[in-house]
């Protein structure tokens, strides 16, 4: 067999998805691992779906989406983000991760390094690494309420830095980045003249401040900016997203995009308008049910003294499970899933600083998330 690509060898594997592929071999497992909506589809979404099938609205579309999907992204961010685009800058993809790897793969070359939040989502140093490119990480530690620190940045800044990845609200910690903290931010990158990749997938839950796109903050046209429908509106499976660009780039992300995918599935792409365009309710509903949990969640962690990170966006929790855990919070999370039936995410998936901790999944029932906590060890002393 000839060899593979040597930098194919370097893209570790997902913590997470391993956690999940031992859970489906066992039965009676609660499910708190995986970043997966509990709440069903809402039914215009799904009708606007089966109708392009019926009327068999299946053939190739414009490589950025259809018109009136565009038209309708467009509108939602001017609305709900403060960013103001033409259709060209919006690029509908097969979810976020897709919209990640085009943002990288047109910034990025071979050994140049990228800036990654440590504990950060795994796609952000997958994949660097797929492109032959160096992810290097940048910490969030308790020290700093486990936000970036311009200075910690400064640090790690080399002649081959080409990129900051900024993601709040953050998978898997929870955090929101306050306005301040942006701008901040933007001015670091045009220092170094660096690109920002901006992760807004959970841009809808946010709990006691509201959400900012740095796109809005942005006066250099340096901000690509990742969204997704699929945990707003309960459609992981569908994989649907859009990455918004600097404006200039629409020839060679129509060339990206035709080299990669040529187009996102066309009834999903009327989902995505259903979704974006029509009755909300669902959303609002879904923001309730996770809020309720998280707070049901958090007052549990406390009458056990189980220490974790209040949740500011996101339906995550970060569980500090150090006195448990032993040092290897990745063999740990395998022994209380085999042990106790109970899936949840090893910090050590999303970087080294997490390390000692876990990411619950609130988007469970209310029975699930509240049993499947009870069976962490409480903290003595």
């Amino acid at each position: 067999m000839p060899r593979l690509a040597p930098h194919v060898a370097s893209v570790p594997a997902s913590g997470i998805r391993r956690i999940y592929l031992l859970a489906s071999d066992l039965d009676g497992v609660i499910s708190l691992g995986v970043g997966e909506p509990d709440v069903p589809i809402a039914p215009h979404i799904a009708d606007a779906a089966r109708k392009a099938w019926d009327r068999d609205d299946t053939n190739y579309t414009d490589n950025g989406g259809i018109a009136p999907l565009r038209a309708a992204i467009v509108e939602k961010l001017a609305r709900d983000n403060g960013i103001h685009v033409a259709a060209d800058q919006v690029w509908v993809t097969v979810g976020a991760t897709q919209g990640l790897h085009q943002a990288m793969s047109i910034t990025l070359a071979a050994g140049d390094e990228v800036l990654v939040p440590d504990p950060g989502y795994t796609t952000f140093s997958m994949v660097p690494r797929m492109l032959d490119a160096v992810p290097v990480p940048y910490p969030l530690s308790p020290a700093h309420g486990f936000m970036p620190s311009i200075a910690e940045l400064e640090a790690l800044v080399t002649p081959r830095t080409r990129v900051i990845v900024v993601n709040s609200p953050s998978n898997p910690l929870g955090t929101v980045f306050p306005t301040e903290l942006l701008r901040e931010l933007l001015e670091f990158a045009k220092r170094h003249d660096l690109w920002v990749i901006s992760d807004e997938v959970y841009e809808y839950f946010t709990w006691d401040e509201p959400h900012v796109s740095i796109a809005s903050l942005d006066e250099d046209d340096r901000v690509f900016t990742a969204f997704s429908l699929s945990k707003t509106y309960a459609m992981t499976g569908i994989r649907v997203g859009y990455l918004v660009t600097p404006a200039g780039l629409a020839q060679t992300m129509r060339s990206v995009q035709e080299a990669s995918i040529s187009c996102v599935n066309t009834p999903a792409q009327y989902a995505a308008i259903a979704a974006i365009s029509g009755s909300q309710q669902a959303l609002v509903d879904a923001r309730v049910h996770y809020r309720d949990n998280l707070a049901a969640a958090t007052a549990l962690l406390e009458t056990r003294g189980i220490p974790y990170l209040r949740p500011r966006g996101t339906f995550y929790l970060w569980v500090d499970v150090s006195h448990v855990s032993g040092g290897d919070v990745a063999a740990w999370a395998e022994r209380f899933l085999l042990e106790q039936r109970v899936a949840i995410a090893p910090g050590s998936a999303f970087g080294r600083s997490g390390e000692g901790w876990i990411r619950v999944c609130a988007a469970a029932t209310r029975e699930d998330l509240l049993d499947g906590l009870g069976r962490i060890l409480a903290r003595r002393g």
